[in-house]
């Protein structure tokens, strides 16, 4: 490596704003961050689920009749 043209590296700790804190090495000397894996909701397992087999029943009964009136229209030609 030359030297003189790397950043400094440091080892810092990282400050979520729900108050977590973890250490890390960094080029930064402090690191703020809003949301972190002990707030997060992916990781904290109070995840909002969607129901996709709910959209998918609506879509296909929304879309149900445009099927039937686009094949009828073919035939007709």
């Amino acid at each position: 490596m030359k030297k003189g043209i790397h950043p400094k590296y440091h080892q810092t700790t990282v400050r979520c704003a729900c108050g977590h804190e973890f250490p890390t090495g960094s080029t930064q000397k402090e690191i703020r961050v809003e949301i972190c894996s002990k707030c997060h909701p992916f990781f904290t397992g109070k995840q909002k689920l969607v129901d996709t087999a709910g959209q998918v029943e609506r879509f296909v009964k929304r879309y149900a009749g445009y099927n039937q009136k686009a094949a009828e229209s073919q035939t007709e030609k």
